[in-house]
């Protein structure tokens, strides 16, 4: 049995830019509203993590860029994880939160499939979570060589090696203890 969390990385205002948005932002909110509504619904916590960079930057802390998305609008008791790397553990409180409120389950989903989604997935993985990523729940931009629908299917067959990958209509947290 374990103890679930809902954790929403790097989903801030500069990824939504009109001039290059981030792949399929629309539907991509509307996911993760929907993972946040079930999960206040059943009293998981809910994790934001958000990605700070220095003056002058999109992610500027306390410019609008860097704020998160207000579709996703948080709450009171939601806890925030403050980062500067792709990796939400490096250098930031989220083991020391995850250990207090008891959690061994995280439900990944956010921005950037290839880089914050992608490492916080192998690093849960490494320290013993069980983790479950939400595939219609995360995305990213094209790139040169690939577009982002096909980095997102990819990561999505990789992510099965350290966990589960499952879609929001396949998520269900009526039990806080998800088995």
């Amino acid at each position: 049995m374990h103890k679930p969390a809902l954790v929403v990385i790097d989903v801030q205002q500069a990824m939504f830019e009109e001039s290059d948005p981030v792949y399929q932002g629309e539907s991509l909110l509307a996911n993760i509203k929907q993972l946040l509504q079930q999960a206040r619904a059943n009293d998981v916590p809910v994790i934001y993590v958000q990605h700070n960079s220095p003056a002058g930057t999109p992610f500027e802390p306390g410019t609008h860029g860097w704020e998160i998305h207000p579709d996703l609008a948080p709450e009171e008791n939601d806890v925030f994880i403050q980062k500067k790397t792709a990796d939400s553990f490096c250098q930031t409180e989220l083991l020391i939160d995850l250990n207090k409120l008891g959690i061994s389950h995280l439900f990944l989903c956010g921005i950037q499939t290839e880089i914050c989604v992608d490492t916080a997935c192998r690093r849960a993985f490494g320290l013993g979570y069980k983790v479950t990523v939400v595939t219609d729940a995360h995305s990213t931009f094209d790139t040169e060589e690939l577009s982002a629908a096909q980095i997102i299917s990819h990561h999505n067959q990789i992510f099965k090696f350290f966990g589960e990958t499952k879609r929001t209509d396949e998520i269900s947290f009526a039990s806080k203890v998800v088995r």
